[in-house]
């Protein structure tokens, strides 16, 4: 194989993995009846694809041929260790086991990839391992990879990972869609895991980029993921509408010298409009859907700053109303806080503040950055200089983003005069 064919079908191959993993591996589970082999037969069938699509050419579905050659290369584990296998908790009933083979076309496999959306997001299992596991299984990241995105050793993410599918086997929880009646509260649970991962890539909490990029789009792409597999539902588009409607203001966060830009200041024709237009599309969707779940509520704040043409033309009175809806919902210290940055911006910098300082007992914001940092900007707007450098040096301490820190390092050495 010449060299450019090589690197067509490497291409290929990771352009699948990147796409179709979450859809091969859930349909593999379906027929093992363990996340285990069907990870390891997944993988055989991508190493597979390396030497195979040479030859024999790249297929026209790729998902389609990746999932066949996993099941089969499951079957084959299957016979080899059937006393062994026998011996390994279920997720599903064994007479579920080997039930054919998928359509060519994959039809049926998006319920799949939903049961294990709700398998790896089970209330069972704590919030970190949710996280984990959703980006080990559907996302397709190695550990190594989910270990790096939580700032937390390989071997303990290994470990983390290895506990979560025990206890999904030892307590036997079901890989299924829930029923009903359960759906929407567990479906609350899924969002908030794909909104999690959106957001620890949107601002990295360490680390010498402001964004993570990579787990930024795996969060993006969960959610369009959700809104195929569930179309009609409400939540998912409201939190598919917040992260285009927060991701269209990413190309204006940095300056040429990749420094942070307040919004502020941004240069708001570098805002992606596509993104834009699409996320109102689905706000106008979710709020259609009463009463508004928490994620449409963050939308609509999100949609006011998209259509305000400048920053001293934003609705404030309008982001205030919504938070105090939001708060209403998802009564949490960071929508205070957010809440209170509204509050000054839309009735006065001292009503905010005043806000902001009655946050300084609740524990929860006790080492959150983004606190001390709005009561130093709102001092500073005060013109009480000498207060807003505590309030940076503090901020300063608290943050351990690289970019953030040169900012509000920055913002302090602008006092000096």
């Amino acid at each position: 194989m010449s060299p450019a064919a090589s690197s067509e079908v490497a291409a290929a191959v990771a352009d699948a993995h990147r796409r179709e993993w979450a859809f091969v591996l859930a349909a593999t589970v379906r027929v093992t009846g363990d996340i285990d082999t069907a990870e390891e037969a997944v993988q055989d069938a991508y190493a597979s694809a390396l030497s195979t699509w040479g030859p024999r050419g790249i297929p026209k579905n790729t998902g389609a041929w990746l999932t066949v050659a996993a099941r089969r290369r499951s079957l084959d584990m299957h016979r080899r260790a059937a006393t062994e296998r026998r011996a390994l908790p279920k997720l599903l009933d064994p007479g579920d086991f080997g039930q054919g083979e998928p359509d060519q076309d994959g039809n049926g496999v998006p319920d799949d990839r939903l049961g294990l959306i709700f398998t790896c997001c089970h209330p069972a299992l704590a919030p970190e391992a949710q996280v984990a596991l959703t980006l080990r299984l559907l996302c397709g990241l190695s550990t190594a990879d989910v270990a790096r995105a939580f700032l937390v050793p390989e071997p303990t993410m290994a470990a983390r990972i290895t506990r979560a599918k025990k206890k999904i086997a030892a307590a036997r929880i079901p890989y299924r869609i829930p029923a009903a009646s359960e759906l929407r509260e567990r479906l609350d649970g899924v969002l908030s895991v794909v909104y999690l991962v959106y957001t620890t890539g949107h601002t990295a909490p360490v680390g010498g980029n402001l964004m993570r990029r990579d787990l930024a789009e795996r969060g993006h792409e969960l959610a369009r993921m959700l809104r195929v597999l569930l179309p009609g539902n409400g939540d998912i588009a409201g939190l598919l509408a917040l992260i285009l409607l927060t991701d269209a203001r990413s190309g204006a966060r940095l300056d040429e010298h990749r420094e942070m830009v307040l919004m502020e200041h941004q240069d708001r024709s570098k805002w992606d409009q596509s993104a834009i237009t699409e996320g109102l599309a689905l706000l106008r969707e979710a709020l259609n859907i009463r009463p508004p779940s928490r994620f449409a509520l963050l939308a609509a704040i999100a949609a006011v700053h998209d259509e305000s043409t400048s920053w001293s033309g934003t609705d404030w009175q309008e982001i205030l109303g919504l938070y105090n809806l939001l708060l209403e919902k998802w009564p949490s210290p960071v929508v205070r806080l957010n809440r209170a940055i509204a509050l000054g911006f839309a009735v006065g910098h001292a009503e905010g503040l005043a806000e902001l300082d009655a946050l300084g007992t609740e524990p929860l914001l006790a080492r959150y950055p983004y606190l001390a940092a709005a009561r130093a900007d709102f001092l500073v707007r005060l013109g009480r200089f000498e207060e807003a450098r505590g309030a940076f040096e503090e901020a300063l301490i608290l943050t351990e983003n690289d970019t953030e820190r040169r900012f509000l390092q920055a913002r302090l050495s602008g006092l000096a005069g």
